[in-house]
């Protein structure tokens, strides 16, 4: 009898709880199924199957080295359980649990139905602290902090071989249908590089992450850069939180330099509950991904089928990084090049988009999406529609995105990094070039909305719909199901628990 190990977003033998469980019941056949369909919708793109490829290569290289190759095959999932049926008498599947998007929810249940006909049992395990079938978020918090100071799971000390010569081969991006996605600074994947990732950021770039983190000038280096990591499960989010409250544990006490580890550290530790109290909205209300969640919103924006030409002209200038103001750009641009930036960043731009330009923000939120290396569905459209304001609960944020520009990189440095066609405008002029009297010679685009007349007049659209009878009532629903509890996770220091009496007004939820 054979136990399927299939591994999905978490790719990685390291406190791998299905692999560790089914190694200690008998022979394991460990698959990945690279799923052309899933790769077919419209929030995919090459760039993360190419960091994905990364961490598949890497944890064939584990596999082999246990004693049992990773087999993988390109195809849907229930189809291929069957063809493994066909030779081999399945015992067990077994997988984590998955957040995912809507499409891997289906297919999900698809697997369900295929193995209760077959007679197989399937034992999904939990991943990280997002709770199946949550009734209630009274304790949630308590409980995401005993869940991630448990042990890790054990890595099995060998897998014996019961399969050889399967499929191995990581199929490319166009063997999955994928269009070219040129990301020249991409992240490269893979759990060497995690590990590495981890321990640079809590040994040394991580010291002034509290403040540099908001910038893009500093937040390269000074974020953690494990998103893509955690997405794609090279590394546990258990495997971070034990190793970030260990390093709070060995600071010295009473330096200035511990007190500066000691309170971004801190700050690393309440977002690490932040990544989970996200997903956790996704897992209780998957709809999210596709409508309003407080639905007074519907009908605030054009539908994607209904946008006019000038809409679609706008959508299509930020796409490109073609608005006309330069750190919006810079940003979008950036995230061309990178295939991440930062969280505050990353909310401007879906704030600018939804607010200013009056975007669509499913529309938005799948071009964003698919620049994502780290694209986490469960944090992903609860923040953009947060930073839409369509929740009904958070506080509007109408990011002026001069100002912006003017607080994040006053000097210019990240402008003029992305933006080199406005090398020759003075530093006074940067963030305004419009402003300046060589304007036209620059061939740098006119902005293409008075953001002050754009900003005002979104302010008053979303403040009409919050003033309707009905929204408070609705709004109660949302908070009483989705918000976060003042039963805040006890992190392992007082400052830890004070950051994280937060309530879900919480600007930066997650800058991994």
């Amino acid at each position: 009898m054979l136990n399927i190990v299939w591994f999905k977003r978490d790719l990685r033998v390291q406190d791998h709880a299905p692999l560790a469980e089914a190694a200690a019941r008998g022979p394991v056949l460990p698959i990945y199924i690279a799923e052309p369909e899933f790769w077919a919708q419209p929030d995919s793109a090459a760039r993360q199957w190419a960091f994905a490829a990364d961490c598949l290569a890497s944890l064939q290289k584990d596999l082999a080295a246990l004693g049992q190759p990773l087999h993988i095959f390109v195809g849907e999932a229930v189809p291929v359980l069957q063809t493994i049926a066909q030779s081999h008498k399945i015992s067990a599947l077994w997988s984590h649990e998955e957040t995912g998007n809507g499409w891997t929810f289906a297919r999900d249940r698809r697997v369900a139905e295929w193995v209760r006909a077959s007679g197989v049992v399937w034992h999904e395990l939990r991943q990280t602290g997002v709770v199946r079938r949550l009734k209630s978020r009274n304790g949630w918090a308590r409980a995401w902090d005993a869940d991630m100071a448990r042990p890790v799971s054990q890595t099995p000390a060998a897998l014996p071989l019961v399969a050889a010569g399967g499929p191995q081969r990581i199929p490319t991006a166009r063997d999955l249908g994928l269009r070219d996605d040129p990301c020249p600074h991409r992240q490269p994947g893979g759990r060497a590089q995690a590990i590495a990732t981890l321990h640079s950021f809590l040994a040394q770039r991580g010291r002034d992450y509290r403040f540099q983190m908001s910038s893009p000038v500093t937040a390269f280096d000074s974020s953690s850069r494990l998103s893509p990591h955690i997405t794609w499960g090279s590394i546990s989010l258990r495997e971070i939180a034990q190793a970030t409250s260990s390093r709070m544990r060995a600071l010295p006490p009473n330096t200035p330099d511990a007190k500066r580890w000691q309170g971004s550290l801190t700050s690393f530790f309440g977002r690490q509950h932040w990544h989970c109290h996200f997903m956790q909205k996704l897992e209780d209300a998957p709809r999210l991904e596709f409508e309003n969640l407080h639905r007074a919103y519907d009908g605030l924006r054009p539908l994607a089928k209904d946008m006019s030409q000038t809409d679609l002209a706008r959508f299509e200038a930020f796409c490109e990084g073609g608005t006309g103001f330069p750190f919006v750009d810079a940003c979008l641009r950036a995230l061309r090049d990178h295939g991440w930036i930062n969280f505050r960043m990353r909310a401007m731009l879906m704030s600018f988009a939804s607010y200013h330009l009056w975007l669509p923000w499913r529309e938005t939120g799948l071009f964003l999406a698919r620049r994502f290396v780290d694209y986490e569905p469960g944090i992903h459209w609860p923040q953009v529609q947060m930073q839409s304001g369509t929740t009904g609960i958070n506080t509007m944020r109408v990011y002026n995105p001069v100002k912006q520009g003017y607080d994040q990189d006053p000097k210019g440095r990240f402008v003029r990094r992305f933006l080199p066609e406005l090398a020759a405008v003075p530093d006074a002029f940067l963030h305004e070039p419009w402003l300046w009297p060589g304007a036209a010679q620059l061939g740098y685009p006119a902005p293409i909305v008075d953001h002050i007349a754009a900003g005002r007049a979104a302010r008053v659209a979303l403040s009409a719909v919050r003033k309707g009878a009905d929204h408070r009532a609705e709004a109660r629903k949302i908070v009483k199901k989705h918000a976060s509890r003042k039963d805040a996770p006890k992190p392992r220091t007082a400052s830890s628990r004070r950051a994280n009496q937060r309530t879900d007004q919480a600007q930066l939820a997650f800058d991994l």
